[in-house]
């Protein structure tokens, strides 16, 4: 096996498989409009993904506004690219709809929405429904970055966007057409994230060596030679920084994991 199917996942190829194989996030969007067809066809194709039990418990709020985007970038640490974007969609967890849909048929028997395996649930869903989207987007020419920032401020994005009871937003999307061509990120070797009948401690260990150094060849290339920084170093730096330790409140407050 070659290098690059080592790191891609071998030699099987076919068209959707090259898409998946060429995904890459977008920072810089051209002016050109997302159409609202283009826009249905991507939520669509989201809503056939994966989902337990079909409670579909996810919600997509599409932000065209420039002020709403203005805001949610300022929200979500200055990322230009979402005031730049056409559309930015913000993905949301939402046992509101369950809870309101549920609730004539309870009567009296307690209901139980709000358990921590239901905020599981929502989360899941809507991570399934946003890689959907992601794919039929770039299957359209479009291309996307997934916004984790926008719980930097969770509870000033839920106030702004009027999400009710037991809805968070989960991350954004930025969406439209690319400008210019992005590099692509090298992942880990397959044989760090595939175990057979079981987990293999050792052969993580091995293979994050291996990817070390790919990631440090990389970073050197992209830097022009400014930083070769490992992956375990990147993520010994990112562990060493507390981040977003609001979200157990917040979720709290939003009515999620009372049990």
């Amino acid at each position: 096996m070659s290098e690059e199917q080592q790191f891609t996942g071998g030699s099987v190829s076919n068209d959707t498989l090259s898409l998946l194989m060429k995904h890459a996030s977008v920072r810089q969007f051209l002016d050109t409009p997302v159409s609202e067809e283009q826009l249905a066809a991507i939520i669509g194709a989201a809503q056939m993904a994966s989902t337990s039990s079909n409670v579909q418990a996810y919600s997509v709020i599409a932000v065209t506004n420039p002020g709403l985007k203005a805001k949610l970038s300022g929200y979500s640490g200055n990322q230009a690219y979402i005031e730049q974007c056409p559309v930015f969609l913000v993905w949301c967890a939402d046992l509101y709809r369950l809870h309101e849909t549920a609730g004539p048929h309870l009567g009296d028997t307690p209901s139980y929405e709000d358990t921590t395996e239901n905020l599981i649930v929502a989360t899941v869903d809507v991570a399934l429904a946003a890689q959907n989207a992601a794919i039929a987007a770039e299957s359209l020419g479009l291309g996307i970055v997934y916004i984790g920032g926008i719980r930097n401020n969770s509870a000033a994005v839920s106030e702004l966007l009027g999400l009710p009871e037991l809805v968070y937003p989960v991350f954004g999307m930025c969406l439209g057409t690319p400008a210019g061509a992005s590099g692509l990120r090298p992942r880990l070797p397959l044989a760090a994230v595939l175990h057979h009948n079981g987990y293999d401690k050792e052969q993580t260990k091995e293979q994050v060596k291996l990817y070390d150094k790919v990631s440090s060849q990389y970073m050197l290339a992209r830097t022009g030679g400014q930083s070769d920084i490992p992956w375990s170093a990147m993520m010994a730096k990112r562990l060493a920084e507390p981040a977003r330790l609001h979200m157990k409140e917040f979720l709290q407050d939003k009515g999620f994991m009372k049990r």
